[in-house]
């Protein structure tokens, strides 16, 4: 895979874009006004890995979310802007890490102008929010409906707006809850621009077709090299985008952090319960941090080449399994003892320097 070379912004303590590592964002939706709730949801996303959160700034006496939360923990953070610019700055002067708006809602060329001059002066990040909800009439009247040349129009509009008042340290979306219209609209712009982009599906909708939808458009686009941030948006706790997201990158070997589990679908041959095995396991070591490959294999069809690939696993028999280690078998144990003998294989992996 070769990556689209991107132009490289400095986001809080981490980079986006350029030859950075793809990093994973989530939004808080506590209710504005509770500053306590705001900060716990924060801190449970950044124990579970997520690189930046962003929060809903609605209105000026909620500014002091960026406060609080920037004193807090450490964390990129971004404050979520519309209509209001002056919010915008206020933000800027609070401490936020980046500033996301879309330039056609804040009110005119001078207020854009306003947000890019203190973000320059501050050397803040704007993200510049595309989606299919924030067309321009004009845009709309001339495309006809919601296409991805609208999109990608809209986008070139807006950061021209801001690289006419000497800005160009910004960041792109350009999503839509349409699939196929997210994923070509950012392979266009990708075609004709260098700013860094954050790839998701917007409003993707409750988990089960949420995480299908976020996978197949940002996925595609990440094999493509196309991506330098993302988010799934989910109609549910944020916890689960931030796992979605890295289980996404795991699975398409760009992040090599934690335990991959491999596992068959299981069939006729199957004698030992794996769907209840596996689960248990992938449960079992969703807090491990070291790079492990798992193999969790039904029969001796596959079993053991799968488990050859692995850093341990199992290959199942009848009412018994072989346990894997680097390819060669070390033990054979009853199915009932199947998963406590492995989480011990597993744990001495884990402890192995």
């Amino acid at each position: 895979m070769i990556r689209r070379k991107s132009k490289k912004i400095k986001v809080g303590n981490i980079y986006i874009g350029g030859n950075s590592e793809i990093s994973v964002q989530s939004m808080l939706n506590a209710d504005s006004s509770d500053i306590s709730a705001n900060i716990k949801q924060a801190k449970t996303l950044l124990n579970a890995g997520c690189d930046i959160i962003r929060v809903s700034v609605p209105a000026k006496k909620d500014v002091r979310l960026i406060y609080e939360i920037k004193n807090n923990l450490d964390i990129p953070l971004v404050a979520d802007i519309h209509f209001d610019y002056r919010i915008a700055i206020e933000c800027a002067h609070a401490g936020a890490d980046k500033i996301r708006i879309n330039p056609g809602n804040i009110g005119g060329e001078q207020n854009v102008k306003a947000v890019a001059d203190i973000c320059r002066i501050k050397n803040i990040p704007i993200r510049i929010g595309v989606n299919s909800g924030s067309l321009s009439k004009e845009i709309l009247h001339k495309h006809g409906k919601i296409t991805a040349d609208a999109l990608v129009e809209s986008a070139i509009e807006h950061s021209s707006l801001l690289e006419k008042y000497d800005f160009d340290n910004i960041c792109i979306s350009i999503k839509s809850s349409d699939v196929n219209t997210m994923y070509e609209s950012y392979k266009k712009y990708a075609q004709i621009s260098n700013y860094p982009l954050h790839l998701g599906v917007t409003e993707a909708g409750t988990y089960n077709m949420g995480i299908i939808k976020s996978s197949a458009g940002i996925g595609g686009l990440l094999l493509t090299g196309i991506g330098d941030t993302i988010r799934f948006s989910l109609t549910d706790d944020p916890l689960k985008e931030v796992q979605a997201a890295k289980d996404l990158l795991r699975a398409l070997d760009i992040r090599k952090d934690g335990v991959t589990v491999i596992s068959c679908p299981t069939c006729g041959r199957t004698k030992i319960d794996i769907i209840s095995l596996s689960n248990r396991v992938e449960n079992a070591c969703k807090d491990i941090k070291k790079p492990i490959k798992v193999a969790i294999m039904g029969c001796v069809v596959n079993g053991p080449g799968e488990a050859e690939e692995a850093d341990i696993g199992i290959c199942g028999g009848k009412g018994s399994g072989v346990i894997i280690k680097k390819g060669e078998i070390i033990k054979k144990v009853p199915d009932d003892q199947l998963f406590e003998e492995f989480m011990k294989e597993i744990k001495l992996l884990n402890e192995d320097v």
